[in-house]
C-alpha cells in the first residue's frame, strides 16, 4: 500500500515540506489508542535468531534507522514501532543552527536517490537531551558534530560538549566528519586530526564509570589508502567500530534531471560503493571491528549483501524513505530465512 498510494501522493510535494508533515503525521496516528500497538505487531519481527550483540550493547534486531531522518530525537519512540532494532539521533550540535538555505532537499526519483545539503540543521544537543530523557526502552545512538561557524582547530570542543551533553542519554556515539554540506567538515578525517579528535573523546570516555561506544561515520568517496589509515586510527584510538558509508559527493550515472544539486547523494546509485568499503575495511582489518552498513538498502536482498561483506548492524535512511516500512520487516524476514 505505501508503494502503490501513500509515496505517489507524498512525492508530489517539497521533500523537506513532506517530511515535517510525515513527522506529524505519524506522531497524531500515536495518540489515537490502540495504534502504537497495532504497527508495532503488524512490522516488528519479534524472534531471539534476530538478535544482536555488538560492541557491548544488546540490539534487538540488526536493522536501524540512520542518523538524518530524526535530528532532535522528536520521534524515536514511534519510528521504534515499525521494527527497527535501534534508532540514530543527530547529527547535533552544541548550537541550534539553521542550516544550509532552502531548498536544500532534492528527489532523483528516475535513481531512487536523494541529495540534500541541509547543513546539520537542528535545535541543539540540550533541546534533544530534554526529550531523550523520555525514553523508556529505545536503544539509541548519538550522532555528533561541529557548528557550522567553528573553525576546524576548535571543532573538537563542539564534540565534547556534545559527548557531555548526551552521554548519559544515549547508548553509543557516532562521530560526524564525513558530512559534505558542512564546510571543511571532511578535512577532519585525515589522520592526523581525526585521531587527535577520536582521542580526546576517548579520553574523556575513560573517565566515565561505565564507557559508551564510539564510532566513526566515515564518506564512501575515502580512496583505499585512506580507509588503510581508518583501521590504524580504529586500531590507535580503540575506538568501538565505524559506520560505513555516509552520503557521496560522486554523480556517477545518474540519469534524473536534478542530478547535478550540489550535496550529498544517498539511495540506490550508493549500493555498490558502501558495500565495497565495508568489504575492505572488513577484510583488511581481519574483521577487528564491528562495522554498521548504511548506503543505498533499497531491498532485503542489498541488507543481506551488507552483512555478507563484514557488517554487523545495518542503517536506513533513503531506502526508507522509497520502500516504506515494509522494508524493515522483509529484512529481518530475509535474515531469519537464511538461518
Amino acid at each position: 500500500m505505501y508503494k502503490s498510494i501513500i509515496r505517489p501522493i507524498l512525492f508530489r510535494f517539497d521533500p523537506e515540506k513532506i517530511h515535517h508533515f510525515t513527522f506529524g503525521s505519524i506522531r497524531f496516528l500515536h495518540q489515537i489508542p490502540g495504534v502504537p500497538a497495532l504497527l508495532n505487531a503488524i512490522y516488528e519481527v519479534k524472534d531471539p535468531r534476530l538478535e544482536r550483540e555488538v560492541f557491548g550493547l544488546r540490539f534487538k534486531n540488526p536493522v536501524g534507522l540512520a542518523a538524518g531522518l530524526d535530528k532532535d530525537a522528536k520521534l524515536y519512540k514511534e519510528l521504534s514501532n515499525l521494527g527497527f532494532g535501534f534508532i540514530e539521533i543527530g547529527t547535533l550540535t552544541p548550537k541550534g543552527q539553521e542550516g544550509n538555505p532552502k531548498k536544500r532537499l532534492f528527489r532523483l526519483k528516475a535513481d531512487s536517490a536523494l541529495i540534500n545539503r541541509m547543513g546539520f540543521n537542528n535545535g541543539g544537543v540540550i533541546e534533544a537531551v530534554e526529550r531523550l530523557k523520555k525514553n523508556k526502552g529505545v536503544l539509541i545512538g548519538g550522532n555528533i558534530g561541529k557548528n557550522k561557524l567553528t573553525p576546524n582547530e576548535a571543532a573538537t570542543q563542539d564534540y565534547e560538549i556534545c559527548f557531555e551533553a548526551l552521554y548519559d542519554y544515549v547508548d553509543y556515539f557516532v562521530v560526524n566528519v564525513s558530512s559534505p554540506n558542512t564546510p571543511n567538515l571532511r578535512a577532519l578525517q585525515d589522520k592526523e586530526p581525526l585521531t587527535e579528535l577520536l582521542q580526546t573523546l576517548q579520553n574523556r570516555n575513560q573517565t566515565k564509570p561505565k564507557q559508551k561506544p564510539i564510532l566513526l561515520k566515515i564518506a564512501p568517496d575515502l580512496t583505499n589508502e585512506q580507509l588503510l589509515d581508518i583501521i590504524d586510527i580504529v586500531r590507535d584510538t580503540k575506538i568501538a567500530g565505524v559506520i560505513a558509508t555516509n552520503t557521496t559527493i560522486s554523480r556517477d550515472g545518474l540519469v534524473s534531471e536534478n542530478k547535478k544539486e550540489t550535496g550529498g547523494l544517498s539511495g540506490k546509485p550508493l549500493t555498490q560503493r558502501s558495500t565495497e568499503v565495508i568489504r575492505f575495511l572488513s577484510e583488511k582489518s581481519n574483521k577487528a571491528f564491528p562495522i554498521i552498513g548504511v548506503g543505498g538498502i533499497h531491498s532485503a536482498e542489498d541488507a543481506i549483501e551488507k552483512l555478507e561483506a563484514g557488517a554487523s548492524l545495518i542503517q536506513l535512511y533513503t531506502g526508507f524513505i522509497y520502500e516504506g516500512p515494509g522494508l524493515i520487516k522483509a529484512i529481518n524476514k530475509k535474515i531469519l530465512a537464511g538461518k
